[in-house]
């Protein structure tokens, strides 16, 4: 009779290579996460700013953040007590199920479902993708993470290029509508579904043994992430990322609405900026990151972004453009997609796996 560990073990490849078939999963994992999102982001935009306007932007991000936080507690009971794959593939199934109903909602009236898919998308964003690299960092060690990160990290970026212009050739060449995405993107997300439960079969979701500051428990409660001075720091890093971040958004979405006022044009374009934006991405990812990691660290890799911003902000202020602020934005997000992205994720993998995922649900 052959136990499911033997049939693990024949489904492996040597161990020479299981490295590389991991991450070579991975890294498609990542690909189908953010190439569904990036059919679902110019939507979400151009749908909001048909509806209500860029004005409105602020109330969309604090009410994101109130859902955000709402969540966060039935979320750390679900990482207490049940299995990583468990938990991705009930997000995925749930996801689907909210695009179907979007998709049925969603006129070509109404401020309401504008506000709540874009509030919906915000939200998932944050979500699948620091639920990814949380599953991510609990099966890695510090040393395979330095090794393997970039080729991860590079299937997220290829998939912003692919979902973001497959969405605004859908458009542009095949006459798809904005709301036609959503399907598009739920689609993509059950091919994501059907990756997951083989990497659960071919035995890929083993966890490395982290560490733990000063005897902190993954209790599951806020108080145990604030114990943990290591992780308070890098939370201060986020804040003042998070803090930059939606101004810049601001800025670009202004411009955006100025300057392109057709929705399915509006639409097209943010896809194709959104590509655009990855490819950036990638190359940095490829040809700076390894340097940057091998000579200055992690941390001399989280000085990238706010040096690129500040050049970027200067140049929007001396002319107010959709070039100047695609410039920007692509400053911010670019590097925060790829050389802060994998810097900031090396900070996390010597903690404890349990508390990585609550950690990041804060």
């Amino acid at each position: 009779m052959v136990t499911d560990q033997q049939d693990k073990a024949m489904l492996m490849p040597p161990m020479r290579h299981a490295r590389l078939t991991r991450s070579v999963l991975l890294f498609t994992n990542f690909f189908l996460i953010i190439a569904a999102l990036y059919h679902l982001k110019p939507a979400s935009r151009s749908l909001f700013i048909s509806a209500l306007g860029s004005d409105y932007l602020p109330y969309v991000w604090i009410a994101t953040a109130l859902g955000l936080g709402l969540i966060i507690g039935a979320y750390h009971r679900l990482v207490a007590h049940y299995s990583r794959m468990h938990v991705v593939l009930g997000s995925c199934a749930l996801v689907i199920a909210c695009l179907l109903a979007f998709y049925f909602w969603i006129g070509d009236e109404g401020f309401v479902p504008a506000f709540a898919f874009y509030v919906f998308v915000d939200m998932l964003s944050v979500i699948l993708v620091e639920q990814f690299w949380s599953l991510t960092n609990s099966i890695h060690t510090l040393e395979d993470g330095k090794r393997w990160y970039g080729l991860i990290g590079t299937g997220g970026l290829l998939g912003g290029m692919a979902g973001g212009a497959l969405s605004s050739a859908l458009i542009t060449h095949l006459h798809f509508s904005t709301t036609d995405l959503l399907l598009v993107a739920a689609a993509i997300l059950g091919l994501l579904m059907l990756l997951t439960l083989w990497m659960g079969k071919l035995g890929l979701y083993t966890e490395h043994n982290g560490v733990r500051d000063n005897g902190t428990t993954a209790s599951g409660h806020w108080r145990a992430i604030l114990r943990h001075r290591y992780l308070l720091l890098i939370a201060a890093i986020l804040l003042l990322a998070q803090i930059v971040e939606p101004l810049v958004e601001f800025q670009f979405m202004k411009v955006v609405e100025a300057a392109i006022t057709d929705r399915e044009a509006r639409t097209a374009y943010l896809g194709n900026f959104f590509s655009l934006l990855s490819a950036v991405a990638i190359g940095i990812n490829l040809l700076i990151t390894p340097l940057i990691h091998r000579w200055l660290g992690a941390l001399g890799g989280l000085f990238a972004q706010p040096l690129a911003v500040t050049v970027g902000s200067l140049l929007y202020m001396s002319q107010t453009t959709l070039g100047s602020g695609a410039f920007l934005k692509i400053a911010d997000r670019g590097l925060s997609y790829s050389i802060n992205r994998a810097s900031k994720e090396l900070l996390y993998v010597p903690i404890d796996p349990l508390l990585i995922y609550q950690a990041k649900a804060w």
